[in-house]
This record gives structure tokens, C-alpha cells and sequence, in this order.
């Protein structure tokens, strides 16, 4: 939820649903809320955040990305 006067709060959850938005829900037709349900979760557990790089991290997968950085906390 959004703190008074700051509308950049929810940045983050927007651009992921515009995303999948975009990505995935455009392009498909659903029978029933569940297959819905279903591709959302599939397409958030296995492509999203495993696979689907993002600019904010230096073009790395989120996975990727936690990997770099547990490498450098180890060197730490």
C-alpha cells in the first residue's frame, strides 16, 4: 500500500503485473479461473523468476543474480 503523497510505492508491483500482463495473460484464453491460476503460478515459478532477466539487476535472472551475490558475501 501506497504511503501518503508517494505514488512510486507500488512501482514494483506494477510493472511485474504489466508484465505478466503483457506476457502472458494477453495471449491466451482460459476455460476456467484454476487453468488461470495454474499458468499464472507456472509462469511465475518457472520462467519469471528462474529464467526472465531484468534491467534493475544487471541483466541477470533473479536466480543468477542471488548467485553472484552469495559469491560475494562468501568472499566477504
Amino acid at each position: 500500500m501506497s504511503r501518503r503523497g508517494n505514488c512510486h510505492d507500488n512501482d514494483v508491483a506494477e510493472s511485474f503485473f504489466l508484465s505478466l500482463k503483457r506476457e502472458r495473460i494477453r495471449r491466451r484464453t482460459y476455460k476456467t479461473r484454476e487453468e488461470a491460476q495454474q499458468d499464472m503460478f507456472d509462469c511465475i515459478e518457472t520462467f519469471h523468476n528462474p529464467v526472465r532477466k531484468h534491467v534493475r539487476n544487471g541483466m541477470l535472472s533473479p536466480v543468477e543474480f542471488e548467485r553472484q551475490q552469495s559469491v560475494k558475501a562468501e568472499r566477504v
